[in-house]
């Protein structure tokens, strides 16, 4: 059975936890890094010399790097409709995956970590400020693109809706002032609706 190492509360573990839903891949996921500590012990280094997580192990196979993870998967369990194999196509997911990575998750995640993990007295508010602009621009980019469809690459979800959805729902959970967008707020509600989802993102923030 695969084994992922890595806490469930982690958005790139996350999303290869629904990733695995999508597809119906059974697992085993160990408690791993955060709070659980374990990023440096030797024995997680000789399969991660990164020190995070998610980490995969599928029989002697060890892969790191969350969106490679999830591309394997699909390779590996029929998962064409989520990475499809034509180059068009593929190269249309495959560019917001690399846009989650690139662009959204650093202002999210300094959100995070100033709102949740941080005293109130600690927190610089022209800092979390300016990542609240900052991911307001990402967003409506994100906004346009759903004018195309109801998912970012058309009629269906894709791991392009998986990388960006793990952000999608902190960012409707910040204690933050957000412009309407109807299109990406329509979208959200749809992700919501994946059992996936629901399973694996919709939990409290740490």
């Amino acid at each position: 059975m695969l084994k992922i190492w890595g806490r469930a509360t982690s958005s790139n573990v996350q999303k290869v936890l629904w990733t695995c839903a999508e597809l119906g891949v059974p697992f085993e996921r160990v408690d791993w890094g955060g709070p659980f500590g374990g990023n440096k012990d030797p024995r997680y280094l000789a399969l991660n010399p990164n020190g995070l997580v998610p980490t995969v192990e599928d029989g002697g196979l060890v892969i790191w790097e969350s969106n490679t993870i999830m591309r394997y998967l699909c390779a590996k369990h029929g998962g064409g409709h989520l990475h499809p194999a034509e180059p068009a196509r593929r190269t249309d997911v495959e560019r917001w995956m690399d846009w989650q990575l690139s662009a959204l998750t650093q202002p999210m995640a300094a959100m995070l970590v100033g709102y949740y993990r941080t005293p109130p007295e600690k927190r610089d508010p022209a800092a979390l400020e300016a990542s609240r602009l900052r991911a307001v621009d990402l967003w409506r980019i994100v906004e346009a693109q759903l004018g195309h469809g109801d998912y970012l690459t058309g009629p269906a979800l894709t791991l392009a809706d998986i990388c960006v959805g793990i952000w999608a729902y902190r960012w409707h959970s910040y204690p933050i002032e957000r412009p309407s967008l109807p299109r990406l707020k329509a979208w959200y509600e749809r992700l919501r609706t994946s059992p996936g989802f629901a399973a694996h993102v919709a939990r409290p923030l740490e």
